[in-house]
């Protein structure tokens, strides 16, 4: 086969906002000079480095789990090798909406676990963070080092139908995803190296070097070296690679909580020359799970008093105790009014329309529109407790609608969206194809806030699919920030 002429012959148009080629089939300006280059490899010595490419990743154990499924528990995570393109210009309103959403964010923590000022003044009724699951009342009037509560912060954008960019949902407890990141680069940079050398591509390696100073900055106490630790439920959970790899990057130890203890009101690691007190924990297990003495009896997988050490200041965590109170997709629809409470901005990153199925009125309109919304639980993750209304059948639907009506208010409803499409490569045709996308980029918060450029950019590999989850049969590509603004993803015209 020769060249990238037949890697996109065929390439179909849709509804979607596609990221690299526009409605009248023409290459975007970004991509022009890697549609070039891919004409220069060619559709099937793309494919053999594609292969390359999954067996480097079995190699180096780069996986994740799926639970229930009967072809086995860990996969290699599916990788596209073709690049996504985000300009400079596009990036810094990305960047820049992100810093704000962040700000918003932690002010409404340290607020509902402080004063509650933000409930008392109306913004959010007190019921929806009272009665939360998430919220954790123990730790009111608890100080966080530098009034920060959520330091590793993953938010889900995408891309509609105008290209915009659109807040898909934050992640504040435990956001996974950033090995991946890591990963696709430097297998990018090592099986695509001279496309690579001439973009003009933002560096992502530096990231655990900047998540380790946003931990060390958390010690409580003040010495040279602080002690951090990776705590991870262990092998057996879905990103166990990604702790293991983040404690091997940063160069920390990676514990589990039996590695762990709680001693005269300090918390202590297990060593082979004795114990040692740790300062800071990365922590990667779910709040109920932390400290049986506080939350679910029954975990072993946390540290027995956990929470009294946080609580007296002689450890910090990253994430604190009770950050999933902000981040459910109830609270989600309130952020834009957050920002406008707490910044007095108006928001630079706009939500994905969103209704309640608990507020008045909705309900019935949801009832009715079912068959052309994506209905959610609240507290869903994954892909998983949703409904994709045009994907479904009638009984689907009703059996569906019954448990919404039971509990309106664990329900929100959005329309389907359609994310952006991006070229992907279909080893079966060997050809482009579009597939649907979202991006995760990741924000730590400190004393300042780093955000790398890029992310992990998930893809939807199958066709017409818009849940992009891993867990549901997604994949990802790398994400390429590039250094300038020769011309506009949007329109190729230089305009951001």
């Amino acid at each position: 086969m020769s060249a990238a002429a037949n890697l996109m012959d065929g390439y179909p148009s849709g509804r979607a906002f596609d990221e690299a080629i526009a409605p009248d089939g023409s290459v975007r300006g970004p991509y022009r000079d890697v549609i070039a280059w891919l004409e220069g490899y060619g559709a099937r010595e793309f494919a053999r480095r594609r292969q390359l490419i999954e067996l480097v990743f079995r190699n180096q154990g780069i996986t994740f789990t799926v639970y229930g499924d009967d072809l086995g528990t860990e996969r290699s995570f599916p990788f596209d090798p073709v690049p996504r393109l985000i300009t400079a210009c596009e990036w810094a309103t990305v960047d820049a909406g992100l810093r704000q959403r962040v700000r918003a964010l932690n002010l409404f923590l340290a607020d509902v676990y402080g004063e509650r000022q933000v409930l008392a003044d109306g913004v959010v009724p007190p019921d929806l963070v009272l009665r939360n699951p998430a919220y954790r009342p123990a730790l009111r009037g608890v100080a966080v080092p530098h009034g920060v509560y959520t330091h590793v912060v993953g938010t889900d954008l995408i891309r509609d139908e105008q290209g915009r960019f659109l807040v898909l949902e934050d992640n504040l407890r435990v956001p996974s995803g950033v090995s991946y990141m890591l990963a696709n680069r430097a297998v990018m940079t090592r099986s695509f190296p001279r496309m690579m050398e001439a973009t003009p591509v933002r560096p992502v390696r530096h990231y655990p070097v900047a998540l380790l100073e946003c931990l060390r900055g958390l010690s409580p106490r003040d010495v040279p070296d602080p002690t951090v630790v990776v705590l991870t439920p262990g092998p057996y959970n879905a990103a166990y690679f990604e702790h293991a790899f983040l404690a091997q990057q940063m160069g920390v130890e990676l514990v589990e909580g039996r590695d762990l203890l709680v001693d005269d009101g300090r918390l202590w690691m297990r060593t082979t020359q004795g114990r040692r007190q740790v300062d800071v924990v990365y922590r990667r297990v779910d709040d109920d799970f932390l400290d049986p003495a506080a939350f679910r009896a029954d975990s072993v997988l946390g540290v027995r008093g956990l929470v009294e050490v946080v609580a007296g200041g002689r450890v910090a965590l990253a994430n604190a105790i009770g950050t999933g109170v902000a981040d459910d997709k109830a609270m989600y629809t309130y952020v834009p009014d957050l920002i406008r409470y707490y910044l007095g901005e108006a928001p630079l990153l706009p939500n994905v329309p969103t209704w309640r199925c608990g507020d008045p009125g909705v309900l019935e309109q949801v009832e009715r529109d079912a068959a052309s919304l994506v209905i959610k639980e609240v507290g869903g993750a994954g892909g998983y407790g949703m409904l994709v209304g045009p994907e479904s059948d009638a009984t689907t639907r009703r059996a569906y609608l019954a448990k919404v009506r039971a509990d309106p208010g664990r329900y929100i409803a959005q329309p389907v969206v359609q994310l952006s499409t991006h070229p992907t490569f279909d080893p079966e045709s060997q050809r482009l194809v579009p597939r649907h996308v979202d991006l995760r980029p990741y924000v730590l918060v400190g004393e300042d806030v780093t955000i790398v450029p890029g992310g992990l950019t998930r893809v939807a590999l199958k066709p017409g699919s818009l849940v992009v989850n891993s867990s549901q049969g997604g994949g990802s590509a790398d994400t390429w920030v590039l250094e300038t603004d020769a011309a506009s993803a949007a329109g190729g015209d230089g305009a951001c």
